[in-house]
């Protein structure tokens, strides 16, 4: 029986183990946490599980769920196993399904002193999951999906947020969603924090325009950077905007046996979305285990400006723009139109999805992999 080791034990690493447990194949999932489950285990909202579980649920249950199947399938689940190199992996193909997280204050070069009170999303949600109230007052850094969601973790840990900052005219999420959670926080438009004061505790901000803010926490959100350390030491072929390891339409890296799938390929998308990369994965790593099919080259798709970068996900190729973006989004193959939207106001920060099914190709698309996508204005 041929041997596959997973690295990452959230949504996508989960989802790919019970997929290639259900044809047969041993799995090993290496978690570094204690607990598996990813991200959704400290989201205790609703949301999770439409697109992959085919019904909704909160964080800590779709995480719960997926750890029970992996279970129940025989999956080896190890946590607390962190993984430094994948050239110490002994097994016939490796998942790479690390993750992404969000870009920290020291990241972004934000000046000021280190006090205490200073989060990214993911380390407030943990914080809070922890200890409970936090209380005082919040400035969010950013206005995308996540940032909202930060807005909720805030709510209920009796912490008043008093601004939202984006460096965009406007927010990045649905605006039922910024309505339900934030309608009445002033939004601070092309304007970022650009220091941060207080000595042992967070006292105020100032802004890019030179507003200073009275605060007690700042959160930093989105800004995804995926978790790509070990994809960088195996000399994987990188995506420079993404920071993502480049992959095939079957996520299949430039390295034969090794495949990327989830958030380090495409940060940030759902965790559903993730769960499908699972499952899509699973027939392409089972091919290489029976017949040792692979690329000869695996070809990042093209982009022109302002499309940031492009990559594939369960669905077909998710991609992202630079800017607020008027205009229709094409995607050629060898300069014949493929797919074209209609037209539409496009956001950064917001997934932009080209589905497999309303593509046009007919036979299999990738295979000589001449992909652009750019936007006709």
């Amino acid at each position: 029986m041929s041997d596959v080791t997973i690295i990452g034990g959230g949504p996508a690493g989960l989802s790919a183990a019970i997929e290639l447990r259900r044809r047969g194949v041993r799995v090993t999932v290496l978690e570094r946490e204690l607990q598996a489950g990813g991200i959704p285990r400290q989201l205790p909202h609703p949301g999770f599980g439409m697109r992959d579980r085919h019904r909704l649920t909160t964080g800590p249950r779709y995480a719960a769920g997926l750890v029970r199947a992996a279970e129940r399938a025989g999956v080896d689940l190890r946590t607390g196993e962190t993984v430094t190199s994948i050239d110490a992996l002994h097994a016939d193909a490796i998942v790479l399904a690390t993750g992404a997280r969000e870009r920290p204050r020291s990241a972004r070069l934000v000046a000021g002193d280190r006090p205490a009170g200073v989060f990214t999303t993911g380390a407030l949600q943990r914080f809070v999951a922890q200890h409970g109230r936090i209380g005082g007052r919040a400035v969010v850094v950013g206005a995308e999906h996540v940032s909202y969601s930060a807005v909720l973790t805030l709510r209920h840990a009796g912490c008043h947020t008093v601004a939202i900052t984006t460096t965009f005219d406007r927010h990045q999420t649905y605006p039922a969603l910024a309505w339900a959670t934030a309608r009445r926080v002033p939004l601070h438009t092309n304007a970022n924090v650009v220091e941060i004061i207080g000595r042992t505790r967070v006292e105020a901000v100032v802004l890019s325009d030179g507003s200073r803010i009275e605060c007690d926490l700042v959160v930093f959100t989105g800004d995804w950077v995926p978790d790509h350390e070990l994809a960088r030491r195996a000399d994987l072929p990188m995506l420079a905007v993404a920071k993502a390891p480049v992959v095939s339409d079957d996520f299949q890296t430039e390295r034969p046996g090794v495949f990327a799938i989830g958030n380090l390929v495409h940060p940030a998308e759902t965790a559903d979305v993730c769960g499908l990369d699972g499952r899509h994965v699973a027939p392409a790593v089972l091919d290489w285990l029976t017949l040792g099919r692979w690329p000869i080259t695996v070809t990042p798709i093209e982009v022109r400006a302002p499309v940031a970068w492009a990559s594939y996900d369960g669905r077909g190729i998710t991609l992202r723009v630079a800017d607020i973006v008027h205009g229709r989004i094409r995607l050629t193959h060898s300069g014949e139109v493929q797919w074209i939207s209609d037209q539409g106001t496009w956001l950064p920060n917001r997934s932009i999805t080209i589905r497999r099914d309303a593509m046009k190709f007919t036979s299999r698309p990738f295979d000589d992999q001449r992909l652009l996508v750019d936007v006709l204005r």
